[in-house]
């Protein structure tokens, strides 16, 4: 495991440049098994589950390289093989593996993902969608088995319950080359959402609608992959170095951004008092003034991400008067990050699913865990602007999230240290 350490309390200044999204990349890598020709893809971000999906890739003869910011994915020779449950415990992306398998094999068999432990995320509307479209699907022996008819899956409509960007990606995947059309109402609406349908449009599928709440599939025979795909930017990662600029900043200008995909989140940030100023593809966050407390509540995009609100919390603890409030409507149970910041001295609590965030004049350095990948990112925050030395355990979440997070915040003149974990507990609480 490592840990992060990180000497706060240094304004931060300069630029930083935000790297692909994540959230399409955990699609997209799993998504080049459709085609049947090499895949380039473009601006990469350097993190942990880049190089997790690239193992699972190699299981099934799938040959990548991975160079700077540019990943070739070459599934030519690919072979139709349960993946391991060990690696997807690890990732819960990887269940996007069900719906590109079943795409190209009419198979899948794939072990029960894993990945971030915020509360039930369950995969009910994935199997629904796969069901709809002709698929049996088992759960035995802790793997899901996932098998179309002798004829193939045929396209259908799919009704969801809830928008959800797993089950949307997962169907697309699966329906592209299904025979006839797929409709998925009360679709996902998210930015990664028009990404991954780019991608496969650009092979050779039909799909209408991505970015809506109808999304329409026409099925294919085969995709071909031709020119690079350029990932979009990541809006999370973004969102983070705002709150951070806010935090500690002495202006920073944070480039490669694509600001609608950030609308809900400025709203707020600009609410409480912070200045800024948008370019074409960067925005420029002056240091923070006189702030006033907020209420947020989560929602499916294009309303405030639920990937945010731990991020923003930091900045909420820099008010000057006032009780903020912090709803997450996806996630309830996503506020393991509280406990952590109490330690550093934060005036934080919940009660009822509901943080309440009161003024805090200084936070003070502790020795904390991140439980997740948002968590760590909001634990990464408050460390920088806490007085003296603050250790995060388990800091391989911040780097399954975080493109060159060690490299970035450097750059901005923070004195912060990725490290391997001592063997030792007692050593390392003494850190």
């Amino acid at each position: 495991m490592k840990q992060m350490i990180i000497h706060g309390g240094k304004p931060l200044q300069g630029d930083v440049w935000i790297g692909g999204a994540k959230n399409s990349t955990v699609a997209l890598i799993p998504a080049s098994i459709l085609s049947r020709t090499p895949v380039t893809l473009e601006g990469v971000p350097r993190i942990a589950d880049v190089d997790n999906l690239m193992d699972l890739l190699n299981e099934m003869d799938v040959e990548s390289d991975f160079h700077e910011t540019t990943l070739r994915i070459n599934p030519e020779h690919i072979k139709m093989s349960p993946l391991p449950t060990g690696k997807i415990k690890s990732l819960r992306a990887s269940y996007y593996f069900m719906g590109a398998l079943l795409g190209r094999f009419g198979k899948a068999i794939v072990g029960f993902p894993g990945g971030d432990d915020i509360g039930p995320r369950p995969i009910d509307q994935h199997i629904k969608g796969f069901e709809a479209l002709g698929a049996c699907v088992k759960n035995k022996n802790d793997q899901i088995i996932i098998t179309a008819p002798e004829d193939g899956l045929h396209g259908a409509t799919i009704h969801l319950k809830m928008p959800s960007v797993g089950a949307t990606m997962n169907i697309i995947m699966a329906s592209v080359t299904a025979k006839g059309q797929t409709i998925i109402d009360d679709a996902a609406k998210e930015p990664e959402i028009i990404d991954l349908a780019t991608f496969l449009n650009n092979m050779g599928a039909t799909i209408r609608g991505a970015g809506t709440d109808s999304i329409r599939i026409e099925g294919v025979k085969e995709l071909r992959a031709q020119a690079p795909h350029t990932i979009i930017p990541d809006r999370i990662e973004a969102g983070t170095y705002i709150s951070l600029a806010a935090c500690i900043g002495n202006g920073i200008r944070i480039h490669n951004i694509i600001e609608e995909h950030l609308d809900s989140y400025l709203a707020k940030v600009e609410e409480m008092g912070v200045v800024i100023d948008a370019d074409e593809d960067s925005l420029y966050v002056y240091p923070a003034g006189a702030l006033k407390m907020i209420q947020i509540k989560t929602a499916a995009y294009p309303g405030f991400a639920t990937d945010l609100q731990q991020p923003i919390t930091p900045l909420l603890l820099t008010a000057k008067k006032g009780e903020g409030v912090i709803i997450d409507q996806i996630y309830p149970k996503r506020t393991g990050h509280i406990a952590q910041l109490r330690k550093m001295g934060a005036n934080i609590k919940v009660e009822d699913n509901i943080i309440l965030v009161h003024p805090t004049k200084q936070l003070h350095g502790a020795v904390v865990s991140a439980g997740e990948i948002r968590a760590g990112a909001c634990l990464m925050i408050a460390g920088l602007m806490a007085k003296g030395k603050t250790v995060i355990n388990n800091a391989d979440n911040i780097l399954r999230g975080y493109d060159r997070v060690q490299e970035k915040l450097r750059q901005l003149g923070a004195d912060v240290k990725i490290q391997d974990a001592p063997d030792n507990k007692d050593e390392e609480e003494k850190v």
